[in-house]
């Protein structure tokens, strides 16, 4: 019996792995783990958004203005610096430097110092000291704001003929070969004296930039508003650039929501994958049925076999498939992570250390394969009761539809953190019972509810083979049509 069924395993493992559908499924991920860093190279090459700042007033606003997105840029560079040095232990390369502290917000005093110390070069220069590779590997932060320069036509253009000569930067003609500028700014010569500043976007502009700009007119202001009013300029100034100093405390390492989200990525990641792999290595194996039944091929296989043989033999080989895609998948993940560098093995890494544990990857295999097991043997029935797959689609949608709605709603439950009854409840029913746990893995299931459904799963499992085992002995000899309810559960209630 065992010969049999691994003979009918193997036909149904080639018969599948030669077509062409399951190899370009096959490549999808390892496809789109290559094709990531490259396209992220492609973004990174953009120059951000271009400014023009056009200052009548003197020059003192459009520096402050420039100064400020500096001030932004170098926070994101230190940043940048301190999420680098973590993910690669490079803390040891200067301890006591503000840009080896992760989760910290930098203050404008704490940006000033890391300019003034060399800023990302004196940086650079200090993880080369103990690793040359890691220093040559850190890509900057591209710039969201580039200011360009301002033509000397246009800052000492009047006000009323701003709108004509700004018109050919911001909208070039198609065959100037110029970009467009993306902002304008013109602080007029009479700022201070009046409010009134103006701003000309090549579309709606960001909300950022907008504030950015306002926090420095207004501090210019006020300023300007002091002085006016008999105040000291020192004084002024200092008054001026007054600003709440907010201590944040972030959660430790490793916990609050953002431990949530890292120890959920691959969890879910496992979820979706059985998902997706389930139905594609279930519809293969429904139209191999299909084709089967169709070509009267069934009856010279029942010759030397017996129908449990056969139904045994199609699972085994379908969960084959199923697992020889996780398992292609899960070592081109791994090598993304350990043997490249980059955005997307910097997000693997970290997400593998909550399920590396023997237990979390014993759960993972059981659940998948139990999830394999359950599903399969539904496809595997409505292949053999469906003589064309149109006939198999009136089964298959509502199955389809039954399995996935729910488990949409469980990743999007498990991500906003929002667990409760719901995700309780699907854990307990046996269809839902895999993606469940599997989705849960990461924010933490009890071990107890764990080892309880996956024991009713189990049992759902023996049930199901036994009850559906019936239909699929019944309908492979018979002369064909759609099964009424009735006479479904008449086939699982008649011994066989």
């Amino acid at each position: 019996m065992i010969r049999h069924i691994l003979l009918v395993a193997a036909r149904e493992y080639r018969q599948i792995a030669n077509t062409r559908s399951f190899w370009l499924t096959l490549l999808i991920i390892p496809l789109a783990l290559a094709a990531g860093p490259l396209l992220s190279r492609f973004a990174d090459k953009s120059h951000g958004e271009t400014v023009m700042l056009v200052d009548q007033s003197g020059g003192q606003v459009g520096s402050a203005i420039r100064h400020r997105l500096e001030i932004d840029y170098q926070r994101q560079m230190m940043n940048a610096l301190s999420h680098y040095v973590d993910r690669h232990d490079l803390r040891r390369a200067a301890p006591d430097a503000l840009w080896v502290s992760k989760g910290r917000w930098y203050s404008d005093a704490d940006v000033a110092a890391f300019i003034a110390t060399g800023g990302q070069k004196a940086a650079i220069a200090q993880i080369a000291r103990i690793s040359k590779s890691d220093a040559d590997a850190f890509e900057a932060p591209p710039r969201e704001y580039r200011v360009v320069e301002t033509p000397a036509a246009i800052a000492a253009a009047p006000r009323g003929a701003m709108d004509r000569v700004l018109a050919p930067l911001l909208r070039p003609a198609d065959k100037s070969g110029h970009k467009p500028i993306d902002y304008v700014v013109l602080i007029p010569r009479d700022f201070g004296a009046s409010p009134v500043a103006r701003l000309w976007a090549n579309g709606v502009p960001r909300a950022s930039f907008v504030a950015t700009l306002q926090s420095v007119l207004t501090s210019q202001l006020r300023t300007r508003y002091l002085l006016a009013n008999g105040v000291a300029g020192p004084t002024a100034a200092a008054a001026a650039s007054l600003a709440p100093a907010i201590g944040v405390t972030t959660p430790p390492e490793g916990s609050g929501r953002e431990r949530v989200v890292i120890r959920s990525i691959l969890p879910l990641i496992s979820a979706y994958i059985l998902l997706m792999s389930l139905v594609l290595s279930g519809s293969w194996m429904l139209q191999g049925a299909i084709e089967e039944r169709s070509n009267k091929l069934i009856e010279t296989v029942l010759a030397c076999i017996t129908p449990n043989e056969l139904m045994y033999g199609k699972l085994v080989g379908t969960v084959g498939i199923g697992l020889s895609m996780i398992a292609t998948w899960v070592i081109c993940g791994l090598f993304a992570a350990f043997a490249t560098h980059g955005a997307i093995a910097d997000l693997i890494r970290p997400a593998l250390e909550p399920v590396s544990t023997p237990g979390s990857i014993a759960a993972i295999l059981f659940f998948f394969v139990a999830g394999y097991l359950m599903v399969s043997m539904i496809f595997l029935v409505i292949g053999v009761m469906s003589d064309s797959m149109r006939e198999a689609q009136g089964f298959l949608t509502p199955v389809l539809l039954v399995i996935m709605l729910p488990v949409t709603l469980l990743v999007q439950a498990v991500l906003r953190d929002t667990g409760g009854p719901i995700i309780e409840a699907l854990t307990w029913i046996p269809l839902y019972t895999p993606f469940a746990v599997l989705a849960r893995l990461g924010a933490g299931i009890p071990t107890w509810e764990m080892l309880g459904s996956g024991a009713t799963l189990l049992l759902f499992i023996v049930i199901e083979i036994v009850a559906l085992g019936r239909i699929f002995r019944a309908s492979l000899l018979s002369g064909g049509g759609r099964p009424s309810l009735a006479e479904l559960a008449r086939l699982v209630r008649r011994p066989g």
